[in-house]
């Protein structure tokens, strides 16, 4: 990162010295993350991939936010003039901030001509996903009232119940869900260093498109969905 040129940026803006320190350090820590995970790959280089794992390994942990390395990443991506970065670190900060549900459309894998129906059923995001589709008479009837094939709906549904849990959304969840880590039961039984050693071998011998959770990210979801109480029944 050109550190000196960020930092006159910011202060161009109007950000205090405080402000520019704080800015910069979160900037660092995502360039980090980004070389280590990557094998050496420059900041620069970093993709939306990379952002939502860099934002996961982070609220991994019960009541993390990673609101404040969003607002430095959106400013540090309007300085090297990366506008989809920009907006995706802007828009990820939004929903953080308004602490709305997850969209359905956030899913890596989705379909979506099935999101559309399902949106003209008011069903948007996780929790109403996992309202309307709780029982599996409430899944046949949702298959029934949307058009969406029933095992798309069980499929939505369990990635809806796995983003219960803290960094379990979008690329996340999709990762946990193909390996068969489907729901929270599931989760609950695994080892964390057993469930992060399979994972690793999925993502190797698939080429799934991200990376296995680290050691901190496996041990909490795991100790997470031991202690969520079931709301859904299969």
């Amino acid at each position: 990162m050109d550190e000196i040129g960020f930092s006159s940026f910011l202060r161009r803006g109007g950000r205090s010295p405080s402000a520019v320190k704080r800015c910069v350090s979160r900037v660092q820590e995502f360039e980090r993350f980004v070389q280590d995970h990557h094998g050496g790959r420059a900041l620069d280089e970093a993709d939306p991939t990379d952002l939502e794992q860099f934002v996961n390994s982070i609220e991994c942990q019960p009541k993390a936010s990673a609101k404040t390395h969003l607002w430095a990443l959106r400013y540090y991506f309007e300085y090297n003039a990366n506008e989809s970065m920009r907006s995706l670190a802007g828009s990820m900060r939004e929903q953080r901030i308004k602490k709305t549900p997850f969209p359905l459309s956030g899913f890596r894998g989705v379909e979506p001509e099935y999101i559309d129906k399902l949106a003209l059923e008011g069903i948007k995001n996780v929790s109403q996903m996992l309202q309307a589709g709780r029982t599996p008479q409430d899944r046949l009837a949702l298959a029934e009232e949307t058009g969406v094939p029933p095992e798309v709906v069980v499929e939505y549904v369990k990635l809806a119940d796995l983003a219960r849990v803290p960094g379990l959304k979008g690329i996340r969840a999709r990762l946990y869900y193909d390996a068969g880590v489907d729901t929270l039961e599931k989760l609950a039984v695994w080892d964390p260093e057993e469930l992060r050693t399979m994972l690793i071998g999925f993502v190797e011998r698939t080429g799934f498109d991200g990376i296995a959770p680290l050691p901190k990210e496996a041990a909490s979801a795991v100790a997470t969905a031991r202690r969520l109480p079931a709301v859904v029944e299969y």
